[in-house]
């Protein structure tokens, strides 16, 4: 995807601070990340499950599970601080200029409610229109995803539908409103390539028309190539790599971003074994000490080990979490 020219920051993220709490733990899940989303923009979110890529999106959401609590740092969308917001002010950001399409679709849709009573109940809050507009406009969303009857499905409940034609209503109801900025967490999972194809050409058509910028939450880096300007690796509830596009996919610096890129299968050049990166992303609350991907890294030494390892500005804009490079 060609890059664009950033103009303002719609979003910015600083020192964020996610932490989980019960009676007898404390566990940091995202654990002071920084980052931003221009205008216009697009910025993939990617690392393996478990590295705190869905708990960073639901904090800017505001939508934490109840031992969950953003403890430090700030969520500030066009200039206003979003933590700490009461949940009235939030649900005014929702859906009208933040949306978000949700990773499992099923958890998202109210089970005894229509589809259309659900579409058209944020098109009416949001933007004002009667109901037989609201109609018209979920029923010409649920056609862009790929609904040849949109009618027919406005009438059904969430539980007579696929998992992937909920993932396509989930798409049309976050972009009903016309968001400035869309969350999507997996959009694509549970889709087959022709739908998953449609729902991409349609995102992009979308930031065209009405210059949405989108944070896109995905493992699927084959997707990350074809729809972002830049790229935030997250390993363990920390950046660990940032950079355009391009750079990150011909140049990257941290040994994780690259296990990463030589795990991923490949359409062009030779067919090669594939390199999965060995064992497992550390669990919340037994994070070492030292540098988190030191234990299934190859180049780690003892001073990796020892202590934890700064993002550094590695010029236009690359940043990396690695004392080796």
């Amino acid at each position: 995807m060609k890059v664009s020219n950033i103009r303002e920051a719609i979003l910015e993220v600083k020192a964020l601070k996610t932490v989980f709490k019960d009676r007898k733990s404390e566990k940091t899940i995202v654990d002071g990340i920084d980052f931003e989303i221009g205008q216009n923009e697009v910025v993939a979110l990617v690392g393996e499950s478990g590295c705190g890529k869905s708990m960073t999106s639901l904090s800017i959401m505001q939508l934490l599970p109840g031992d969950g609590e953003v403890t430090e740092g700030e969520v500030c969308f066009r200039g206003r601080n979003l933590v700490g917001l009461k949940n009235k002010e939030m649900s005014k950001v929702r859906g009208r200029h933040i949306a978000m399409i949700f990773q499992e679709p099923m958890t998202s849709l109210n089970p005894v409610l229509t589809i259309g009573v659900q579409m058209t109940e944020a098109i009416k809050r949001h933007l004002g229109h009667t109901k037989t507009e609201a109609n018209e406009i979920a029923d010409n969303w649920l056609r862009r995803v790929g609904f040849p009857e949109p009618t027919r499905i406005r009438k059904e409940y969430p539980h007579r539908l696929s998992g992937g034609m909920r993932q396509r209503v989930m798409l049309a109801m976050s972009m009903a409103c016309k968001p400035d900025l869309l969350i999507a967490d997996e959009p694509t999972t549970a889709l087959d390539v022709t739908i998953q194809a449609q729902v991409l050409d349609l995102i992009r058509d979308l930031i065209q028309e009405s210059s949405m910028s989108v944070l896109f939450i995905t493992h699927d880096l084959g997707v990350v190539a074809e729809m972002a300007h830049r790229v935030i690796v997250m390993y363990a509830g920390q950046i660990v790599e940032t950079a355009d596009v391009r750079t990150l996919f011909t140049s990257p610096l941290h040994p994780y971003t690259k296990g990463l890129l030589n795990s991923t299968p490949r359409m062009q050049g030779a067919i090669e074994k594939l390199s999965p990166i060995p064992g497992t992303v550390p669990q919340a609350g037994n994070f070492p000490a030292g540098c988190r991907f030191a234990d299934r890294c190859s180049m780690a030494t003892e001073a990796c080990r020892a202590q934890m390892p700064e993002l550094r500005e590695m010029g236009s804009g690359h940043k990396v979490r690695c004392i080796m490079v």
